[in-house]
């Protein structure tokens, strides 16, 4: 009888023993996985917003910042608004090399002008923009034309149309953005033109009309000179333009990020509470185990075993386990987050985003790896104390 028969047999003729020690390595696998793939996908979606943004400031009006990156982030509409003489006044700070404005704007609420209800709208312009133009011209060679927009991933013409009716305008959907993890991948990107041309139609046609104040925008995107420095640019912005909010890329988001370290901090706290806990209960299982075996495996020894078999038997069956059981919760964990992911974002007011395979991978093997090390840990001193008990001794007791 090889180790691999002897740990299967000793783990099917103890069922509680065993599931209870598959559970313990159930619940560390799911909970190192499922925490790991939460935080690094919160993080994940915070860079790609940034970059997705692609400028060094965003200045915005002065009070606006938690909306406009609730907005941004987490789709909640919001309409603000600064005059538009704001861009040059950003313009003439020294250390800015370029600087665009976005409007921002959303649809009205399950309006029959609209296909899609509650969207957020980012218009930009073209003849500054250096956000979205670049990949308009890498993706489909050319810039957005009149009645035209891309959308994040999310944005799709409804069934049996031909484009996205919004205030009674019809717009012609020409691609879809990467995936964010953020409200970005509900947003429509569409041109100045555009944007003021629904607002225009949305008069006659639409319930209630799309409003753009003259000559204001909602925000001012600022990409530095090589070598500025954002922050110390930022506080210029400040200093020479009036009510506005300048806020480097850097800081973005910030009030998120603070709620993700608190949460980082919690979540490690508990996964301590968990793996004490865990190996605790393992090594108490596996000691009373171990005694209840003392005879079996003096028998064992008589027959001529080694302790190295004998210890390397015990540590083959806490392997087995762990391996079961970590199985059993990295699938638990990546269903129950692929299937309550917006329940996720909406219970921790984070944004979300699920990581490529490769990625995934990795932090399933990295949670199958915690698993197997803590029960293996939990398992060592049970088994190396039963090993080394003299066959006579153990067969008497």
């Amino acid at each position: 009888m090889n180790l691999f028969q002897l740990a299967v047999k000793n783990i099917s003729g103890s069922a509680f023993r065993s599931w209870m020690v598959a559970l313990c390595a159930l619940l560390i696998a799911s909970f190192a996985l499922g925490t790991t793939l939460i935080l690094r996908g919160a993080e994940t979606s915070l860079r790609l917003a940034i970059e997705r943004l692609g400028a060094d400031i965003v200045v915005v009006p002065q009070g606006s910042e938690t909306r406009v990156e609730s907005a941004l982030l987490m789709g909640t509409t919001t309409r603000v608004w600064m005059p538009a003489g704001t861009l040059d006044q950003v313009a003439a700070v020294p250390g800015v090399a370029t600087v665009s404005p976005q409007l921002y704007l959303s649809t009205l609420v399950d309006a029959a002008c609209c296909s899609v209800s509650d969207m957020f709208m980012i218009a930009y312009d073209p003849a500054t923009d250096f956000t979205i133009e670049p990949w308009l011209e890498e993706k489909l060679g050319h810039g957005l034309h009149l009645g035209q927009a891309v959308g994040g991933t999310y944005i799709f013409v409804p069934e049996g149309e031909q484009n996205i009716q919004l205030y009674g305008y019809h717009i012609t959907l020409m691609g879809n953005m990467e995936p964010t993890g953020t409200a970005l991948d509900a947003s429509m990107f569409l041109t100045f033109e555009t944007a003021h041309d629904i607002a225009r139609i949305s008069q006659t046609m639409a319930e209630q009309p799309l409003e753009i104040p003259p000559d204001s925008v909602s925000a001012v995107m600022v990409r530095l000179e090589p070598g500025a420095d954002p922050d110390a640019t930022a506080l210029e912005i400040m200093h020479a333009v009036p009510d506005v909010t300048p806020i480097a890329s850097l800081d973005l988001f910030r009030a998120y990020r603070n709620q993700m370290s608190g949460l980082r901090t919690a979540v490690v706290a508990m996964m301590g509470i968990t793996l004490f806990l865990s190996v605790g209960l393992i090594g108490l299982v596996f000691s009373m185990a171990a005694n209840e075996r003392r005879r079996e495996l003096g028998v064992l020894r008589a027959m001529g075993a080694t302790r190295g078999f004998v210890f390397q038997s015990l540590l083959t069956e806490a392997g087995l386990l762990a391996l079961a059981g970590g199985l059993a919760g990295i699938g638990l964990a990546v269903l129950a987050i692929y299937l309550f992911r917006q329940l996720i974002i909406t219970s921790l007011n984070l944004p979300f985003l699920l990581p490529e395979v490769p990625t995934l991978l990795v932090q399933v093997l990295a949670g199958l790896a915690v698993a197997l090390i803590s029960v293996t840990v939990a398992a060592l001193f049970p088994a190396y104390r039963i090993s080394r008990l003299d066959p006579s001794i153990a067969m008497r007791e």
